[in-house]
């Protein structure tokens, strides 16, 4: 049962990736040189969304620092988005966030990252090319034909087009999960944004240890409190395992 816990407070950062100048804010605990987890957010949200904030605030409670930003074109950071976002410039600022907590001496040199719809693609692209210690993903597609431009009618007001999926949003992470681990995984059983299926096919090609979460007549966002209160409570015990020092690094 995870407890609330007490936080030391946030802070308020910027940093460039690429040139684009991003925001975000930095969940400190009440501990010496935590270990932190990096948040990437979904395809039209931002690092403000409800259940990355919910997330931020339990790792911090729990001795865990969280940072979560806007990537490029998103929230409060600069950029277009729809002429700079990618997998690509998404990967790119999530690295340069990371890297950029990696130089703060205050902290641990162990993380973890948290991804959510695109964000947990982005999530499961990078984790490839860092030492990740643990890694949680929710409603994660693995390949771009699976959305079908079905998000933009679960996210947001911004209208996009075909042409933005064609030229912008072709993706396949598949090549990239035998080389993963540590990895836990979430899904609604109903979205009807991301199939379900894309979880099973993350699970079973991952490496061990790894953890598969079927949120039972969960939709895509994660409307349902009581799921919200499941994954924020597995999501904590599990960066709190595996980002203690002698975890599994994927």
């Amino acid at each position: 049962m995870i407890n609330p816990g007490s936080a030391a407070g946030e802070e308020s950062i910027e940093f460039k990736s690429e040139g684009f100048l991003l925001k975000g804010r930095l969940h400190l605990p009440e501990a010496d040189r935590p270990p932190f987890v990096v948040g990437s957010h979904g395809l039209l949200s931002s690092g403000d969304s409800p259940k990355q904030v919910s997330l931020a605030r339990a790792c911090a409670g729990q001795g865990i620092a969280f940072f979560r930003f806007d990537h490029r074109g998103c929230g409060n950071s600069s950029g277009l988005f729809q002429s700079d976002t990618s997998l690509a410039a998404r990967c790119a600022d999530l690295q340069s966030a990371v890297d950029l907590l990696l130089q703060r001496t205050e902290l641990s040199d162990r993380f973890g990252l948290f991804g959510s719809s695109f964000g947990g693609t982005v999530c499961l692209s990078a984790a490839g090319q860092a030492s990740v210690s643990a890694l949680v993903v929710n409603a994660a597609p693995v390949r771009s034909r699976t959305l079908s431009g079905a998000e933009v009618t679960a996210s947001g007001p911004l209208e996009l087009d075909e042409s933005f999926y064609r030229e912008k949003l072709q993706f396949d992470v598949s090549e990239d999960l035998p080389r993963l681990g540590t990895v836990l995984v979430f899904h609604g059983d109903e979205d009807r944004v991301v199939p379900v299926e894309n979880a099973h096919e993350i699970y079973e090609t991952v490496g061990r240890p790894k953890k598969l979460s079927i949120l039972e007549g969960g939709d895509h966002v994660m409307s349902r409190k009581s799921h919200q209160l499941v994954f924020v409570r597995e999501a904590v015990e599990w960066f709190r395992e595996h980002l203690e020092p002698g975890g599994r690094v994927a």
